[in-house]
């Protein structure tokens, strides 16, 4: 109840100001609204290289997403979404009705309280190539939310003029968790799988790491990246046995995590930071992919585009009968994933010591889910986006 009462609260006070602010005129003008640095980055990078002097606009509804973008980003506003930050948040809500294009990388709430004009394009990029587990309204969560709450979630997915896909696997599972239809889908491909295609790029990132941490040097690395548990934020437990995985492998391996930066108590690995190194607050997933050569994960969206480089992964849902009743899967979890699927430490190390991987499963697991990702998503994306807001 008082849950409900202080949303309501912030989507009446963003819908009044929203509605004064639309008494200005709608402007040529990029708003992203985001959470997650990826997609964003590589949109805006395009679109300042075509169209140098747009004015872009980056409201990032997370401290870390806005700290990036504030030491990276030369060009463009950028705005914190929250109200304690009041300037802040005003400005953004004033940006969001007068901009032409919106661009959005996540589910935001506030889209259930407001109505854009018609001359306004809104643009759902997400912020995963693919999906394992269910969202959306296909989350079995949506059965203990009250009827109110299932509203705001169709108001939001009404909001999307288009959704951009990487695949035809996407679109499926887009129609199905936001209720829309295929004419709304933009094949473009997605932007933060460029990356895999720029040869220079990938040998910069892996020379940076190679000065940054020394100790990944002539080593093999796994890198261990499980999906987030809400139950987990305070009492975070590794389900990895890391002395374990240290005495089985030795010297000639390192052990990369890459944990939800929200947990928030610290792992200790101090005794063990010849083996471990704990990367869980770098911002960009996909950098850490090029020095990986053994991806450890669950129900993560890592592995859609780990498979661009083909290499190997191991699916470790320890706890999978009751994360697939909570959360449920698009398809059965075992015939999904392009690798064995493990319940152990000692499972982890047998097969990366015997090599029993299954290579010959990841691309066509690549090819059915990154199937219009082939280098020009961002270019492509931007000179659309340069379309909209030139059009009278």
């Amino acid at each position: 109840m008082v849950r409900e009462f202080a949303i309501n609260l912030y989507l009446a006070f963003f819908s009044f100001f929203f509605n004064i602010f639309k008494f200005f005129p709608v402007q040529k003008k990029i708003i992203f609204c985001i959470s997650f640095v990826e997609n964003a980055e590589f949109i805006y990078r395009e679109l300042m290289k075509k169209k140098p002097h747009a004015h872009v606009i980056l409201v990032n509804d997370n401290n870390a997403c806005f700290s990036y973008f504030s030491k990276n980003s030369k060009n463009g506003t950028i705005l914190l979404l929250k109200p304690k930050k009041l300037f802040s948040f005003l400005m953004s809500i004033y940006h969001l009705a007068t901009s032409k294009v919106i661009i959005m990388d996540n589910y935001f709430g506030f889209l259930s309280a407001i109505t854009f004009r018609k001359e306004v394009k809104k643009v759902q990029i997400w912020h995963a190539a693919g999906a394992i587990k269910k969202f959306g309204l296909k989350d079995p969560s949506i059965k203990h939310r009250s009827n109110r709450a299932n509203q705001r979630f169709q108001l939001v997915y009404n909001q999307f003029d288009n959704i951009i896909v990487g695949s035809k696997k996407m679109e499926y599972v887009f129609m199905k968790a936001f209720g829309v239809t295929a004419s709304q889908f933009i094949y473009s491909g997605i932007p933060r799988t460029d990356i895999f295609f720029d040869e220079e790029k990938k040998c910069k990132i892996i020379k940076n790491f190679s000065i940054t941490y020394p100790s990944i040097k002539e080593k093999k690395i796994i890198l261990y990246a499980p999906t987030f548990r809400d139950d987990q934020l305070d009492n975070y437990q590794l389900p990895i046995d890391i002395p374990l995985m240290k005495e089985k492998l030795g010297k000639d391996y390192l052990l990369i995590l890459k944990l939800h930066p929200a947990i928030r108590n610290n792992i200790d690995i101090e005794t063990h930071k010849d083996f471990v190194l704990n990367l869980s607050n770098y911002q960009k997933v996909n950098d850490l992919l090029f020095i990986t050569d053994y991806l450890i994960t669950d129900y993560s969206s890592i592995p859609f585009e780990f498979s661009f480089l083909q290499k190997p992964m191991i699916f470790f849902p320890y706890d999978l009968e009751e994360y697939t009743k909570k959360r449920g899967m698009w398809e059965p979890y075992e015939s999904m994933v392009p690798g064995p699927v493990v319940f152990s430490t000692e499972e982890i190390v047998n097969t990366i010591i015997s090599n029993t991987f299954k290579e010959n499963e990841i691309q066509a697991f690549h090819q059915d889910w990154n199937t219009f990702s082939v280098g020009k998503s961002s270019s492509n994306l931007a000179d659309l986006m340069i379309e909209w807001i030139d059009k009278k």
